[in-house]
């Protein structure tokens, strides 16, 4: 009887069941599921209530706009699905086709990341990362130790680093190499406040040199590759950026952003007794022991590095000048950056490590870190782009930037770098560079200037995001090991983000006509 009695009973007491059909509710009402109300919420406020002189297609993609940033901004749902939802909101709000938009989200640019990131994981698996800087930082290490000088050799392979991968992942690669230096002191409470003032450095140093190696080359950092991917948008009939033609503007730019941020650490951060403070825990032969700990270098690791280098050849050669073309003339310039990237990606899935029989030097379960999330941000940027174009929301929101107009000539660049760097500590680089450029391309047109004039500041200028932990992933990694505090980062991201505009100002005019022909009309 007592059997039968508990196949009657409830599965779940009734009490507990009234609760659980209540608790979807109020959950709707409190944490994520309110910032995930709020992006459909502020898209329909904006298509049933706001009027842009009759422009339907415009409002449409400034509502669509409000909803994709604010779950950007909130983190509402994961960054891969906001990127993603594109897809289905152009079509539905009548922005674009279904076909349209998809095609934004794999074209040659998208190839070029692919195949980097694929390589960032080759170097990343075989610990090639770690003994570059092993090697480098026992070079500038000095004997008797020089804190300065291995300060610039930790910034330096940083910045190296980030030049050919993603600046993210190359934080991620270096900020463990900076706190495994960190590690060999004692705890932090019997040290001398000279030692932790380097720390700072150290930990500074490496998230900015990883933003700035970023601006040197295309594949640095996604907000180089939306430019580029806006400017093929927009004026397809225009010479294309190039990875070497835009390598001479940012390298340079690059270079001086570098000796500007180790100049300022070691005016902050280093002093007369850092060097005393630090011996007794830190010389050249430490870092050697762990550099033979890692043993000589394996086939694969040299033909990681072999393939590495090769890419960087193939892309520094591509497209040269008009009077010596590059070896892309032989294919009658049909290949581009993402053609070379992923040839030699595949490449990687052929050799073998000869390490275990069959075995190649990737398989496609070592991919499985791939960032997607990085790759369907930048196809959603190009959509975004286009809809912002195409939907004519570009000539109405230009209008709000129409006190440029009045600008000097000179005064462009940092204007523009001034509203793109103040933007971009609030929201991602890729989300403002989405936003800003799109308009600074019709205001350009209005001004009567040349696009990139302002784009190039814009686009620059948003990777400036040196004042918030908040400002970039890089940021937030070098936050969290505890070392540095928000006033940290304001006392030397301040003085860095005027040295860099100052230094953006200071190229445009300059070097800026040699490399994008700034200096003529369209």
């Amino acid at each position: 009887m007592a059997d039968r009695d508990d196949t009657k009973a409830p599965l779940l007491p009734l009490r507990e069941r009234i609760q659980t059909s209540r608790f979807p509710l109020r959950s709707l009402l409190t944490g994520k599921y309110l910032f995930i109300i709020l992006g459909p919420l502020a898209c329909m406020l904006i298509f049933f209530f706001v009027d842009l002189d009759g422009r339907n297609s415009s409002r449409n993609m400034l509502a669509v706009l409000s909803w994709v940033f604010l779950w950007w901004l909130t983190e509402a749902v994961p960054m891969a699905v906001t990127s993603m939802s594109p897809l289905f909101l152009f079509p539905l709000f009548g922005i674009s086709t279904a076909d349209a938009v998809a095609k934004a989200y794999m074209d040659d640019v998208i190839a070029l990341v692919l195949g980097s990131f694929i390589l960032a994981l080759a170097i990343e698996h075989y610990n090639i990362h770690r003994r570059l800087a092993l090697n480098i930082t026992s070079l500038f290490c000095g004997d008797p130790l020089n804190p300065p000088l291995l300060l610039l050799g930790l910034c330096g392979t940083t910045a190296f680093v980030s030049m050919w991968i993603h600046n993210t992942a190359a934080a991620v690669m270096m900020i463990p190499v900076a706190t495994g230096i960190i590690q060999r002191f004692p705890d932090e409470d019997s040290l001398s406040s000279d030692v932790k003032k380097y720390f700072k450095a150290v930990i500074l140093g490496v998230i900015y040199s990883a933003s700035i190696g970023g601006m040197s080359t295309l594949t640095g950092t996604g907000v180089n590759l939306i430019l580029v991917g806006m400017w093929g948008s927009y004026f397809p009939d225009e010479e294309p950026i190039s990875f070497s033609s835009w390598f001479l503007f940012g390298f340079p730019l690059a270079l001086l952003l570098f000796f500007i941020l180790w100049g300022i650490l070691c005016l902050f951060y280093c002093s007369k007794n850092t060097a005393k403070a630090l011996s007794a825990y830190l010389d050249r032969n430490h870092l050697k022991r762990e550099l033979e700990l890692l043993g000589p270098m394996a086939f694969a690791e040299k033909m990681v590095l072999a393939v590495f280098g090769s890419l960087i050849v193939l892309w520094m050669t591509r497209s040269l000048t008009n009077d010596l073309p590059g070896w892309g003339a032989l294919f009658h310039d049909n290949v581009g950056d993402g053609t070379v990237s992923v040839m030699m990606a595949t490449l990687l899935f052929i050799i073998p490590n000869k390490k275990n029989e069959g075995e190649k030097l990737m398989d496609w379960n070592k991919c499985k870190k791939l960032q997607w999330n990085i790759i369907l941000l930048l196809g959603a940027g190009f959509a975004i782009a286009d809809g912002v174009r195409t939907s004519g929301l570009a000539d109405v929101l230009s209008a709000s930037l129409g006190f440029l107009k009045a600008a000097p000539y000179l005064a462009i660049a940092p204007l523009v770098c001034l509203v793109s760097s103040s933007i971009t500590e609030f929201t991602s680089n890729n989300s403002t560079t989405t936003l800003v450029v799109p308009l600074l391309i019709e205001l350009a047109e209005s001004m009567g200037v040349h696009p990139l004039l302002l784009m190039v500041p814009g686009a620059i200028g948003s990777q400036f995001a040196f004042l918030l932990p908040t400002g970039t992933p890089s940021n937030a990694m070098g936050f969290t090991t505890g070392h540095i505090e928000i006033k940290d980062m304001i006392k030397t991201g301040i003085t860095l983000k005027i040295a860099a505009i100052a230094t953006l100002t200071l190229l445009m005019p300059t070097l800026g006509p040699y490399v994008f022909g700034t200096n003529k009309k369209l």
